[in-house]
């Protein structure tokens, strides 16, 4: 994506970034379109699309400001420093603009090429870590801005890289994002300074000599020769993200392969019943939906668990006759219940006297009594699935998507104290679990596990489900804690403190899809040495603010100094 870009005006660089985005983007949210209601889905499909591809455009465009005014490029020598000799010069010049290479492929792609070919090493370090700031930058932003869509960070492709992850128990996923473009960016630079180098004709170099454009990062000794020369170039660039992956993997490693002394452990029944999103919202098949959710609580009770737990929105309806047949059930067991379904409140009074009710999606607790212990109400809502924005000023929304009034946010984290055995969650809906910050604030001080219900039925049989659980991995290692996900389809799994997933699927590990019981054991904190918490579970997000701030200082200047040396006058001679 850069690579096209490079070396194109500012407008052209925003407009092949957001191709490349929008294309990306289309393919890999395509499963909205699965969403039953074909007309919004496609209409929904679209707009992400079109709105998430700004990011890449705005990167592609910062990268261009943030780029060095480059140096003199070093000849026969190693200093990074060293002005070009004037015979060298006059030697290019006479080359350009010789009949026989003026207007030739290799010269115009040299020519494109130069803006970082041309730069010392220094600056090419500089600019690969501000590009990978910037990165991060437009992520976190992304991941707050009108509510927040973080889906698909560029880190989370790297979830089942177990030692690189494990930093994000310091920085988040943001410093996985930032470590993978920091590593591209190094592979960038190498590849084009190689091109150059292939491309370099012999006539262009001072006395004729072998000597490579391709200094080494280190040191002013000659090379033994150029096949050495260009070895150490070959290095240059990728020398230094290579030693910090290397330091981070071994590092990591340890964490990997100590063993833990077992401890206390909570065994949990998950229930996942598959039930078509189009049958959902059918009043005709709630009786059926509640008798094969009760099919399968009945396989799940005879694993005699500690916990039971339904996934989001899986009580059809809060019926008394339905209400009663749950709760006999569970205190006929003496099991701990969770489930989803919808809740509503009271407002205040209004001067007209009328009662109005706000509803909320929520998750609730029972005791093993079948009495009422807790409830969790839904924070962070989907936006034009759960609420339309702007409707109070804009009411003409309602009819283009009919949704009613939508649900009303929650506004504080749900704790779930069991006992017996004493185990604590922390419990977020549907998609909460893909916001780290969210995350974050609903661990308590003695939170065992993170729990996560969520109905991925709207997206039929699709990478949804697989998405959506690649991006709650990192929550687990973010805060070091076990986090079960709970799903009406699609992968019901839990992962440990490392970001390492246990029992996805069911006869294998791609049957994720269909209707089914499994029995975990989630292992709980020591009650005696509990472990410390994360980095990132008591500082938060200052790696990703960070990140937005250095990007802000150093685009400034580079910006001024952009006013003061255009493009087109700093390129060096071909």
């Amino acid at each position: 994506m850069l690579l096209a870009a490079l070396n194109a005006p500012p407008g052209r660089a925003l407009r092949l970034g957001y191709l490349a985005g929008l294309t990306h983007n289309l393919v890999a949210l395509h499963w909205l379109l699965f969403i039953p209601f074909p007309a919004g889905a496609a209409v929904g499909w679209l707009a992400l699309s079109a709105y998430t591809a700004l990011y890449p455009a705005a990167w592609v465009w910062l990268c261009g400001q943030l780029l060095p005014k480059p140096w003199p490029a070093p000849t026969s020598g190693w200093s990074f420093t060293q002005p070009l000799p004037s015979d060298t010069v006059r030697t290019r010049e006479s080359h350009a603009a010789s009949p026989a290479s003026r207007g030739s492929f290799s010269q115009r792609l040299r020519q494109a090429l130069a803006p970082v070919t041309s730069l010392a090493w220094t600056q090419r370090v500089r600019w690969s870590l501000a590009c990978a700031a910037a990165w991060v930058a437009l992520e976190i932003i992304r991941g707050w801005l009108l509510t927040g869509f973080p889906w698909n960070f560029l880190g989370v492709t790297q979830y089942r890289m177990l030692p690189l992850i494990q930093i994000a128990s310091v920085t988040g996923v943001y410093g996985v994002s930032f470590l993978v473009v920091w590593g591209a960016m190094a592979l960038f630079c190498t590849i084009t300074r190689v091109a150059a180098q292939l491309l370099e004709p012999p006539a262009a170099l001072a006395g004729g000599h072998a000597a490579s454009r391709l200094a080494p990062p280190f040191g002013a000794i000659a090379p033994r020769s150029p096949w050495v020369s260009f070895r150490m170039a070959l290095m240059a660039d990728v020398a230094l993200p290579l030693l910090v992956l290397l330091y981070l993997t071994f590092t990591a490693g340890f964490a990997l392969v100590r063993r833990v002394p077992a401890g206390p452990e909570l065994k949990v029944a998950l229930v996942q019943p598959s039930i078509p999103q189009r049958l959902i919202f059918d009043p005709a098949e709630v009786t059926n939906r509640f008798a094969k959710l009760m099919d399968l609580t009945r396989a799940a009770l005879a694993t005699r668990p500690d916990l039971l737990v339904w996934p989001e929105a899986s009580l059809p309806s809060f019926s008394e006759a339905n209400f009663r047949a749950l709760t006999n059930l569970v205190a006929t067991r003496r099991v701990w219940i969770v489930f989803g379904a919808d809740d509503e409140a009271e407002r205040p009074a209004t001067a007209s006297g009328e009662i109005e009710f706000d509803q909320f999606n929520s998750a609730f607790l029972f005791d093993p009594a079948g009495e009422f212990a807790a409830t969790y109400r839904k924070r962070r809502l989907v936006i034009f699935g759960e609420y339309v924005p702007f409707v109070k000023w804009l009411p003409f929304l309602r009819r283009l998507i009919p949704i009613g009034d939508g649900y009303t946010p929650g506004h504080a984290p749900g704790w779930f104290r069991m006992t017996r055995p004493a185990a604590v969650a922390s419990v977020l809906i549907c998609f909460e679990d893909m916001f780290p910050a969210l995350a974050r604030e609903s661990v308590g001080p003695d939170t065992d596990f993170l729990l996560n219900l969520t109905n991925d039925g709207w997206f039929g049989e699709s990478a949804e489900q697989w998405q959506h659980a690649a991006g709650a991995v990192f929550r687990a290692v973010e805060n070091g804690l076990p986090l079960v996900c709970c799903a009406n389809n699609g992968l019901t799994f839990w992962t440990d403190s490392l970001g390492r997933m246990h029992d996805v699927g069911f006869s294998g590990p791609d049957d994720v899809y269909r209707a089914g019981v499994k029995s975990v054991r989630i292992p709980l904190r020591p009650v005696d040495e509990p472990a410390p918490p994360t980095y990132y579970r008591r500082h938060g997000d200052v790696f990703g603010w960070s990140c937005v701030g250095l990007t802000v200082l150093m685009l400034a200047p580079a910006i001024a100094r952009r006013r003061q040396f255009p493009l087109a006058t700093r390129r060096p001679p071909a």
